[in-house]
């Protein structure tokens, strides 16, 4: 982006072994056919929607074009069926730039039949002219730590926006100014200081031909009202106060803090799907599943040593893929990875978030999905065996197998031979 400050803001979280520093930054393309899968249970991805009449929203900024297209159909497990391995893919304050990172990763999602979920960062709809129009909590107009855009970024964004739900992926939210640390950071916001900046993300985002004077462009083809339905904080800092708003608000996920790799439960009524401690390869420790943390703990700066670049993308895939194995190969918790379009390090991270898609999403009973596909999936199944799953370790597959382990569910539920009856059809 122009217009933006090139900042990395940093927040703590510490582990037995090393302080786990979370942060993220600014924003500094041929399709392919979908990887052939053999079906993961009870997890097909939809047929593409007929086409409707456009209603426009407001300004025109958003509109209204019908159900999405391309997503998976949530079934509940039947009896004594192995849970499929979801896989979801991230991206923090997603906007397109000169990097064109957000148009090629759509490119990568199409090939490997992988969708994923795009935090849009407001003010990235937001010209820099009109920065006064963003009132951030403890900070004065116009304030933002990762500056503002230019008409042509707002533009670009819109459309990679509009492709990207178009494709099936899910646009989420980032906030706005991106303040982290002490003074004023998001860390210290009450739930009303929570409620103000995200009724400005979705303001941003229903207003853009407006304020950014781009009238004749295309609207984007949703409701954010409705499509807003999860989130990440900037640096991971002020969950508390945030899930008690998004509860409030009705968001359904938050993906905001430090987890295992197990099977994740609800927190004031959202499911928690928050980022994952993963193995560092030829380390001692384990580090949170997101590009950021993978090079503070190998170069601490995003321009280390170039002699390095490839060893650390490596690292960082192994990383990934053994994370994915224990858990495809273990208890099938779903596996949560974070990343922003950057190119630290010479753009090594981006290498191994691609290189990992191509090796676990095509494999047998994976679905990489957007976080409101997962949680779809999770709010169509049985409580008593999501909380059966919860108890299984990180890596620990049923001791006597799938079918021992869930092979009954509560008489009359929806998991029922009634309910399956009705499910063949």
């Amino acid at each position: 982006m122009k217009a933006a400050t090139r900042r990395i803001a940093v927040g703590v979280a510490a582990t037995a072994l090393i302080a786990e520093l979370v942060g993220c930054s600014v924003l500094d393309a041929a399709d392919g056919s979908a990887a052939a899968k053999q079906g993961a249970p009870g997890a097909k991805k939809g047929a593409p929607a007929p086409k409707s009449a456009v209603r426009l929203i407001g300004d025109g900024s958003t509109a209204f074009t019908g159900p999405q297209s391309g997503l998976l159909k949530p079934r509940r497990l039947k009896p004594g069926q192995q849970p499929p391995q979801f896989v979801v893919f991230s991206w923090d304050g997603a906007g397109e730039d000169s990097q064109k990172l957000f148009s090629h990763f759509r490119k990568v999602g199409k090939k490997y039949d992988a969708t994923m979920t795009y935090f849009l960062s407001g003010v990235y709809l937001l010209p820099e002219e009109k920065a006064n129009l963003y009132d951030p909590p403890q900070h004065s107009p116009g304030r933002s730590d990762i500056g503002f855009n230019d008409t042509q970024g707002i533009r670009d964004t819109v459309r990679q926006l509009r492709g990207a739900w178009q494709d099936g992926n899910e646009v989420g939210t980032h906030f706005n100014g991106h303040f982290c640390g002490n003074e004023g950071g998001v860390g210290q916001w009450s739930v009303d200081e929570w409620r103000s900046e995200i009724s400005q993300a979705r303001s941003f985002v229903k207003n853009w031909r407006t304020n950014a004077g781009l009238e004749g462009e295309q609207p984007l083809p949703f409701d954010y009202d409705k499509e807003l339905i999860g989130a990440r904080t900037p640096c991971l800092e002020g969950r508390t106060n945030f899930v008690r708003a998004a509860a409030e608000l009705g968001f359904r996920y938050d993906t905001s803090g430090i987890n295992d790799q197990i099977w994740p439960k609800k927190d004031l009524g959202l499911w928690d799907l928050s980022l994952q401690m993963v193995p560092v390869p030829g380390r001692a420790f384990e580090t949170l599943s997101m590009d950021y943390n993978f090079m503070v703990n190998q170069s601490g700066t995003v321009k280390g040593d170039p002699s390095k670049y490839e060893y650390w993308g490596n690292q960082m895939r192994d990383g990934l893929v053994k994370a994915f194995d224990r858990a495809y190969n273990g208890n099938r918790a779903p596996l949560i990875i974070g990343n922003h379009f950057e190119s630290w390090n010479g753009g090594t991270y981006m290498r191994a978030v691609e290189e990992t898609i191509a090796t676990v999403c095509v494999k047998r009973d994976v679905q990489c999905v957007s976080f409101r596909q997962l949680a779809d999936w999770l709010d169509a199944q049985d409580p008593e065996v999501l909380r059966k799953l919860r108890t299984l370790p990180v890596g620990q597959a049923p001791g006597n197998g799938w079918a021992a382990f869930l092979a009954t569910q509560p008489a009359g539920a929806p998991g029922s031979t009634k309910a399956k009856q009705a499910d063949r059809h």
